[in-house]
């Protein structure tokens, strides 16, 4: 009989223990139920799409026309040759203390024509440059930090003339 009763009050204490672990249960059990019912619909509804792409694709024989396009020639960027935008470079780079200096909008449009050209020479030097993120002195000093980068890679950039009207012998 003590046998009975300890197991029953093992079992009584097992059940006020586990009763809060089986309202959890109970409880989640229904956002369970709502997710993987979610996933389910969203996976039925991305086949019926590869379906319906798998049967226009039949229809209008895409696979034929893609083998007539070369795809790559998309993904390549025309850009100048290195020679051109160190020439254009050299030819901005005079122009910002000569031409751009004379009015402000020039001065703006020399720089963003200069800066576009550091930024396509940086891309095909392999030279890290942050020239679209910056303003102010930021960017003056990025664009001198650029510009050594550019140098120190090999590309002949001449040092801009302080003073163009004064001569040095």
């Amino acid at each position: 009989m003590a046998v009975v009763h300890g197991l029953v009050l093992t079992l009584a204490l097992l059940a006020v223990v586990c009763l809060p672990v089986v309202v959890a249960a109970l409880i989640l059990a229904d956002e369970l139920v709502d997710h993987l019912a979610d996933r389910a619909a969203d996976r039925w509804q991305a086949r019926q799409q590869r379906r319906t792409i798998d049967r226009l694709d039949r229809a209008f024989e895409v696979d034929s026309l893609v083998r007539e396009v070369d795809l790559t020639e998309f993904e390549r960027v025309r850009q100048p040759a290195i020679e051109q935008i160190a020439a254009d470079l050299r030819r901005l780079s005079g122009q910002r203390l000569g031409i751009g200096s004379r009015s402000p909008v020039w001065h703006s449009a020399v720089l963003e024509a200069y800066d576009d050209r550091l930024r396509l020479a940086s891309r095909c030097l392999g030279v890290a440059e942050h020239l679209s993120d910056l303003d102010g002195i930021d960017l003056a000093i990025e664009r001198v930090r650029v510009e050594g980068e550019l140098q120190a890679a090999g590309l002949v950039l001449p040092a801009p003339d302080v003073n163009p009207g004064r001569r040095t012998s």
